[in-house]
């Protein structure tokens, strides 16, 4: 059995979507989870006015953020390379020319007028759009004619109408096309002298010696077409599988209108690529069982592709939220905090250089409110309590502080506060005890009027919490600032 090799294959026109993450990811779990299989990275440059080198840096970027990594590619060498396009063309020439030494392929001079009229004579005719195949047996004398206008040729890959092309896709099973359904003579070499995506691939996947094209079922009708050229080309067809496409809430296929489609979007957003990694595994493969949240070797481990589904999933940003939340839960509280700096100094309420003492300061903050972010770009608004020079309150949290006993409360806490000798987490817990007892007042009545005003909140991290972090001059200046208010 020969080894299995897989491959991503994505075009540096972009930034990277989520779409195609899912397929990258599907790549390597499929690799990563059979012994010695191997993954390949190949870069699609053949549009050479839309793909740039930022791009290409992006699509490594991206991936290693995720956690995916490959074993050839652009960036590593092997020894099926050159692994970006733009660097094959010889090789696609080569093989072109195979298929017109063999009869496999011609040169058309046809103008695209002369192509939109066949479609459309085509359709008429009660069939599909379809180029009439005029150019197929040319006479020497008509390619010469053609020539002397100055008409530059591309090159056709003869389709066989009669054909029935039938391949087994390990998702959806049994798939049969026919061959007249396909457009008539595809196109192979354009007029640019760069080869079309269906000719490309083919020979890269051949040559490059890929046993399984796992992509997305937007590709199912080129496979048919790919097919035919692997057949004239005399080389082994690879395995298909074509996972089904992820949609947005409105069940539409997944777009700019839904929001945050590209994979850089939530790694700003202070998304943790373990969280991402989970959630889109999950979006089409199921793993045995009830469970949801898996690091990556789990998955590894599990993944197989007769459990992923025909169905197409929706993108569920409440369900990233949930697993995102999970793993910042889990993380230490070091990797949020230097997650959580740069937003802090965007926001201008730190500076940097920060030195220890700021970041020590700083990392007890993002521990009180570590476990109620869904993800990293929500830290600046919980934290907001504490670096904010006067509280912000809603209705709710002024209605709090006009009950009667209020005034007594704070001008007691001022008075403790001003007397303790440091004013930590232990300090703040038998603090409540001793207002208990000289006010009087208990529950709610005592703890939330200190929190809105220190606050400005009627929830949020717990109130020793936020003493050990405020401070004493903080404090008994939001203390004097209520008490102006109340009194």
């Amino acid at each position: 059995m020969p080894k299995i090799r897989t491959r991503f294959a994505p075009s540096p026109t972009g930034a990277i979507h989520l779409g195609n993450m899912r397929t990258a990811l599907f790549n390597y779990l499929f690799a990563r989870s059979n012994a010695n299989a191997e993954f390949v990275l190949r870069i699609e440059d053949t549009d050479l006015k839309r793909s740039s080198g930022e791009y290409e840096q992006c699509i490594y970027d991206e991936l290693n953020w995720l956690g995916i990594d490959w074993d050839e590619g652009p960036d590593k060498g092997g020894q099926y390379g050159p692994y970006r396009q733009s660097e094959r063309l010889e090789l696609y020439k080569q093989y072109a020319k195979q298929l017109i030494d063999s009869g496999y392929a011609y040169y058309c001079y046809c103008t695209p007028e002369e192509v939109e009229q066949d479609k459309k004579l085509s359709v008429q005719k009660g069939g599909i759009p379809k180029y009439s195949g005029r150019c197929r047996n040319l006479s020497p004398g008509q390619i010469e004619e053609y020539k002397k206008r100055g008409r530059k040729p591309i090159i056709r890959f003869k389709v066989p109408e009669d054909q029935v092309i039938v391949f087994e896709d390990m998702i959806k099973g049994k798939i049969t096309m026919k061959a007249d359904t396909l457009g008539g003579d595809m196109v192979i070499f354009k007029s640019d002298g760069m080869p079309t995506y269906n000719f490309a691939v083919v020979v890269d996947d051949a040559l490059m010696e890929i046993t399984h094209v796992i992509r997305g079922e937007d590709h199912l009708s080129n496979t048919p077409k790919q097919i035919l050229i692997y057949k004239a080309l005399g080389f082994d067809i690879p395995m298909f599988a074509h996972a089904p496409l992820i949609l947005g809430p409105d069940r539409t296929k997944l777009s700019k209108r839904h929001g945050n489609t590209f994979v850089g979007q939530y790694r700003e957003k202070g998304y943790l690529p373990e969280a991402l990694f989970n959630y889109l595994s999950l979006l089409s493969w199921s793993p045995e069982g009830e469970q949801e949240l898996f690091i990556k070797e789990e998955i590894i481990s599990q993944f197989a592709m007769n459990r992923v589904s025909k169905s197409n999933p929706v993108f569920d940003i409440k369900k990233l939220n949930w697993i995102n939340a999970h793993y910042i839960k889990e993380s230490s509280a070091d990797r949020i905090t230097k997650l959580a700096i740069p937003r802090l100094v965007e926001k201008g309420y730190v500076k940097q250089p920060v030195d220890e003492s700021m970041y020590n300061w700083i990392k007890k903050a993002v521990i009180s409110v570590k476990d109620s972010l869904s993800y990293i770009d929500q830290i600046d608004q919980e934290l907001k309590i504490y670096f904010q020079q006067e509280v912000e309150m809603d209705k709710q949290a002024k209605e709090v502080l006009s009950a009667d006993h209020v005034p007594m409360l704070l001008e007691t806490l001022k008075k403790k506060i001003q007397e303790a000798d440091i004013i930590d987490q232990e300090f703040s817990r038998q603090l409540f005890k001793i207002l208990r007892k000289e006010t009087g007042v208990k529950g709610k009545g005592l703890y939330m009027p200190i929190r809105v005003a220190l606050t400005g909140q009627t929830h949020g991290p717990e109130l020793y919490e936020i003493f050990d972090i405020l401070g004493r001059e903080k404090i008994l200046n939001r203390i004097d600032l209520i008490l102006k208010d109340v009194v």
